[in-house]
């Protein structure tokens, strides 16, 4: 085995030359992974003139240096991008927004302490640890082209109650916006308003999904060219007993 089961750090093998090589990879990625901060997750191509130590998240469509890299943590050191792919459970901040996130396995989303990724309410359990749980999840998605689907999901073997919307960057290119899944892609609310601060309560009745299910947020009378808004999800789970 040549490199740490978790981080992927390059160990140093017996009669290897040059190990101060490996050392120095090493020493790079733990300056990169601990107590990781990052400036930005919105940006879809590097800044201009990144400061030695810079890291970012790249957003959804990266180009440039950042092509295929969308959702890793991007480090600028020793003059070059270097990319490190995140696993579930890391968790970082993001300085842009003042927000803690955390990676958990499809997507970062938003942390709260109460749960990973938003809130959950356990209602009733059982002695053998069943539960019935209310869950929310929540998202910012920055919006560009036709639809921009969410990190976050609707689980799958969720009961989904609603779908709630806020705009929270004015929304430019496009006349409205749909909420909604594939298929679909005004479920939740359809004609929404553009202005910063427009709010919609997608309301459904109750609904079972049977797959893990992305929101989608679809375009009306153009693309968009900016513009954010924050969903989230309003859901109930109902887990087996684990013994």
């Amino acid at each position: 085995m040549d490199t740490s089961a978790n981080l992927n750090l390059p160990y140093i093998m017996a009669a290897q030359a040059q190990k101060h090589v490996t050392h120095n990879d090493s020493i790079r990625a733990l300056d990169a992974l601990v107590q990781i901060s990052v400036i930005d997750r919105n940006f879809t191509a590097p800044p201009p003139s990144p400061n030695e130590g810079d890291r970012y998240i790249p957003a959804t469509g990266a180009t440039g240096t950042w092509a295929g890299k969308d959702g890793v943590i991007a480090a600028y050191q020793d003059g070059a991008w270097m990319f490190y792919p995140p696993q579930s459970g890391w968790i970082a901040y993001v300085i842009a927004e003042a927000r803690l996130i955390v990676f958990a396995g499809s997507g970062w989303q938003n942390y709260n302490d109460s749960s990973v990724g938003g809130i959950s309410t356990v209602i009733n359990s059982s002695v053998q640890s069943a539960t019935t749980r209310f869950d929310l999840t929540e998202e910012e998605i920055a919006l560009a082209g036709s639809s921009v689907d969410s990190t976050i999901i609707i689980p799958d073997r969720a009961i989904v109650f609603a779908v709630t919307a806020r705009t929270t960057e004015v929304i430019t290119g496009a006349a409205s916006y749909d909420c909604g899944i594939v298929g679909d892609t005004a479920k939740f609310g359809s004609g929404l308003g553009i202005a910063n601060g427009s709010t919609n309560s997608g309301v459904i009745g109750p609904t079972a999904f049977y797959a893990d299910t992305n929101v989608r947020i679809s375009a009306n009378g153009g693309n968009f060219t900016s513009g954010k808004v924050r969903i989230a999800i309003h859901h109930l789970l109902c887990n087996a007993s684990t013994s």
